[in-house]
């Protein structure tokens, strides 16, 4: 799920302080509550936004209600969403004490279990995972809240005859990280979890190829540039950890060289490319990491960076600090809640009252 928005206009104070960690923080993990799909929960703490997509999976038989939508748009994207949900458990496994003492450890497992929720549910059958919800182009040409959507809700899958290992295999890595994260807590849920993504390993591995090759519908918008090699290795990697079982690490370190995780010049780690993460995971130590001063001095700079210390002086967190980003490129946050607005909105009709408006959006958390 990719948060990131097109930057149309910042709040207007200008100095830039001190920065609280723990409220960029807390408002990064509120963004996930705005981007729920499905029917929301009593504790739903972003009250502007409401239930939607209810039948999401009922016009091909299955049910895909959940998960979250992407960015400022209102389609399930099954790959970054995947990626997403699998940086979550990684920040809980890493620093967990710290989050449960900023308070935020709650809401960060509820964001993690809204996503492998969903993905349990898309997991239909060993071989077969579904991998999108709605249409890029359609979803794109109405600007509506999630609660009026008129635009198609088509599902795509991924199986045997159309295969995604880099789906696949993103996927498992999602709910491998995620059953180590609720393996004391809800250790029924833990093996459901891993259960899965043993399935999703096998899946992805004996039947090959890219998802944006059997999926045409999604080249346009997450198209898997790398491949699927990385994601081969990234699930096996997190599987490794998730089980110790030596089954893993084994495939890691033969098939590293085959499948390009020795000779790719890493220049990013991002929801299409996961060779670093690999090699960052493969090198670590059982007993813990060193973290040199210039490591903690480079992570520093580039939290600063985000949160205003830039050419712009300009926090890109929205709601953090004095100055920051007021109108972003999100249909949702753009549009008054049906709370205050009960009025229905049809598909071009936000184009015409909403998608110009002058007041902020209330997305807080929202990075852009």
């Amino acid at each position: 799920m990719s948060s990131a928005a097109s930057l149309i206009g910042v709040s207007s104070e200008t100095d830039v302080g001190a920065f609280d960690y723990g409220e960029a923080l807390s408002k990064s993990l509120l963004y996930f509550e705005a981007q729920r799909s499905g029917r929301l929960p009593y504790n739903q703490r972003v009250t502007w936004r409401d239930h939607s997509g209810l039948t999401d999976g009922l016009e091909q038989g299955v049910d895909l209600v959940g998960g979250y939508h992407d960015a400022g748009d209102h389609v399930k994207f099954g790959l970054p969403m995947a990626f997403t949900v699998t940086m979550l458990p990684w920040s809980v496994i890493e620093y967990g004490d710290s989050l449960a003492s900023t308070g935020e450890l709650s809401h960060a497992l509820e964001a993690i279990k809204w996503g492998t929720d969903y993905f349990i549910k898309a997991h239909t059958s060993p071989n077969v995972l579904w991998a999108e919800v709605g249409d890029g182009d359609t979803d794109r040409y109405c600007w509506q809240r999630p609660e009026d959507m008129t635009t198609s809700r088509r599902a795509f899958k991924i199986d045997e005859n159309n295969p995604g290992s880099d789906l696949a295999r993103e996927t498992a890595a999602a709910m491998a990280a995620a059953s180590i994260v609720f393996r004391t807590t809800n250790p029924h849920y833990s093996h459901l979890l891993l259960h899965h993504a043993q399935q999703l390993f096998e899946f992805g591995d004996k039947y090959r190829g890219k998802y944006d090759e059997s999926l045409r519908v999604v080249k346009s918008y997450y198209a898997s540039v790398s491949g699927y090699m990385d994601e081969l290795l990234w699930g096996a990697t997190w599987l490794s950890r998730a089980t110790d079982n030596d089954h893993y690490i084994s495939y890691v370190v033969d098939m590293a060289h085959q499948l390009g995780g020795l000779s790719w010049a890493m220049s990013e780690f991002s929801w299409d490319v996961k060779f670093a993460g690999v090699q960052l995971l493969a090198s670590m130590c059982h007993e813990g990491t060193v973290t040199p001063d210039e490591m903690i001095v480079f992570a520093k700079s580039q939290i600063d960076y985000i949160l205003g210390t830039n050419p712009m002086k300009t926090s890109y967190l929205v709601g953090y600090g004095p100055k920051y980003p007021t109108r972003v490129h999100h249909r949702g946050a753009s549009i008054a809640s049906d709370k205050e607005y009960k009025g229905f909105i049809g598909c071009t009709q936000g184009y015409d009252y909403w998608y110009g408006r002058s007041e902020p959006n209330s997305n807080r958390g929202l990075h852009v």
